[in-house]
């Protein structure tokens, strides 16, 4: 079978070569066969050091760090699903309602995404990366099960064409594009990306079916309490126990969820070198300073403080997409700083920040997704003061 595939690419690559009749398409010939072999290219210069960890590699390991979250975000669609429509709630059952719903978001965000790095690929003539492999996985997985297809289009093709292509491609752009495009859709959108009647689809419930059922997340439980009202007796009366956000059965979006198979995708992340410890370790610092003095301030006040204040600092990491987005979106190698001390800065802003803005802007209670966008823009900044602190440090030559 190899042999034959082989020979199949050996028989056609002449005619995507330059000087052949699908000389333009050259970058789709070269994408297929780098996903089925691994590249033939040897180097004919002198020796020089070289890295096991190459694009393909580093792509392949933060996929497979997606599958714990990408599966039980299949899972637990299905589940919210079936509880709303009152369906049958077996583990096959549950696992074919969810791929129905999430796959096709994911072919949408694939097959969109696909077509515009074919196209500039084509017309600047150079390899599709690797990279949209992973923006088209994260891409879909952030967002509500109840989002429609067409939107899923728009999004991604905003994020690929506005959030790296206009910048110059993989490797050039400032801001991720996934999160690029989930925050297109957020504002553009805002009525299918937040709210309590967006998290929930529901099958088969008769001629006066809908397709969403209301099922606030903990979040959005937030700008419904009282004035001194404790936010976490309403996340408690509703049945979001610390151990069930953790966990992960809950309303939300497909990738989000579930602290535990994000934290088995961090670990095979760190011990495969791939991501940053100090980014993750410091978002989860800039969460716990901002939070515990708040929570402390509550305490003392007697609940006069803002109502998500009331809440234990270690909620704010596993409510919402904090989790999610402190290990798959803020450790992006592209848009993240690239000196140590600069990633611990980095960290510990979008830390902080998604915790201030959960607290005090209650139009926007993720928060997580902003943090990391304007971090973003500050990202070289920081390299810039990081790197002119080390110099000033040196001492002059004399």
């Amino acid at each position: 079978m190899v042999r034959m595939l082989k020979k199949l690419f050996n028989t056609t690559r002449p005619h995507f070569e330059s000087g052949g009749k699908l000389e333009k398409l050259h970058p789709l010939f070269d994408a297929i066969e780098t996903v089925a072999f691994a590249p033939a290219l040897t180097t004919k210069a002198d020796t020089h050091v070289r890295d096991s960890l190459d694009l393909k590699r580093f792509m392949t390991f933060v996929i497979l760090s997606l599958m714990p979250p990408f599966f039980y975000g299949i899972y637990n669609t299905g589940c919210q699903t079936g509880l709303a429509s009152g369906l049958d709630m077996g583990f096959v059952p549950v696992m074919l309602r969810g791929a129905w719903v999430v796959m096709p978001m994911l072919m949408v965000s694939y097959s969109v995404g696909l077509f515009w790095e074919i196209l500039f690929a084509s017309v600047r003539r150079h390899k599709i990366s690797e990279g949209f492999l992973v923006t088209g996985l994260l891409f879909p997985m952030t967002l509500p099960p109840t989002t429609p297809l067409w939107q899923i289009a728009v999004g991604i093709s905003f994020g690929v064409v506005i959030g790296k292509e206009i910048f110059g491609g993989t490797g050039r752009n400032i801001l991720n594009p996934a999160l690029t495009a989930r925050a297109f859709l957020f504002f553009a959108y805002p009525a299918n990306m937040s709210g309590d009647r967006v998290w929930t689809v529901v099958r088969n419930t008769g001629s006066q079916a809908v397709d969403a059922v209301t099922a606030a997340t903990p979040l959005a439980l937030a700008p419904l309490a009282a004035s001194g009202e404790a936010m976490s007796k309403i996340l408690t009366d509703a049945g979001y126990t610390f151990q069930r956000l953790f966990i992960g059965y809950l309303p939300g979006s497909i990738g989000e969820t579930s602290a535990l198979m994000i934290l088995m995708g961090a670990a095979f992340l760190l011990i495969t070198g791939v991501a940053n410890y100090r980014i993750m370790i410091g978002g989860v610092l800039g969460v716990l300073a901002v939070a515990y003095p708040g929570y402390l301030i509550n305490l003392s006040s007697g609940g006069e403080a803002a109502s998500m204040f009331s809440v234990h600092p270690t909620w704010h990491l596993v409510m919402g997409s904090f989790a999610f987005g402190i290990v798959y979106m803020a450790t992006d190698p592209v848009s993240a700083p690239g000196m140590n001390l600069s990633r611990w800065i980095y960290g510990f802003a979008i830390g902080a920040l998604t915790v201030m803005i959960r607290v005090f802007n209650p139009a926007y209670p993720e928060g997580v997704m902003l943090s990391i966008l304007f971090m973003n823009l500050f990202a070289p900044l920081i390299d810039h003061f990081v790197i002119k602190v080390r110099l000033g440090k040196r001492i002059p030559n004399v």
